[in-house]
């Protein structure tokens, strides 16, 4: 399974059609949130199904503030991470993934890709598709793989 992880796209749609076409296909695309009234434009123009939590400036969206979902046997988080204080550090929310069952957490909201694995939760930031804030200010993403036998990898991958 091929999984594209986007976040923070703040009505820059064309940054995250172009990740998506460079990816294709993809069997799910995971939004973190921030979308700011996109839903439906990425809904319609995507061949695949779509997870989007809200973010802290997505104000007029319908959009859960986080979701649960399982992938090839793992279960994840999914949030913007403005609750759980991200721009700090990930002890918060890889804590609530912790209280919630989670083995892997997906979050947005600074701007700056990660890939943080630890023995019980693997946190994921995709980064950010309109204004990145890392080292290189390039436009990021994630990919997510997993195999028949359920061995997952993460790849961040820029614009």
């Amino acid at each position: 399974m091929k999984i594209l992880i986007v976040s923070d796209t703040h009505r820059r749609t064309e940054t995250y059609f172009e990740a998506l076409r460079k990816e294709q296909p993809v069997d799910l695309v995971i939004h973190c949130g921030d979308i700011e009234g996109d839903e439906e434009t990425f809904r319609l123009r995507t061949q695949c199904p779509m997870i989007m939590v809200s973010g802290n400036n997505d104000f007029f969206g319908f959009n859960p503030k986080d979701q649960m979902t399982e992938i090839e046997g793992h279960k994840v988080f999914i949030t913007h991470g403005h609750y759980y204080g991200v721009s700090l550090d990930t002890q918060r929310i890889k804590e609530e993934a912790r209280e919630r069952g989670a083995d892997i957490v997906m979050f947005g909201h600074t701007h700056k890709p990660l890939i943080d694995v630890d023995e019980e939760v693997t946190a994921l930031n995709p980064g950010s598709l309109a204004y990145p804030r890392q080292e290189g200010n390039r436009p990021s993403y994630m990919l997510m793989t997993t195999d028949a036998k359920g061995d997952v990898t993460y790849e961040i991958r820029y614009l």
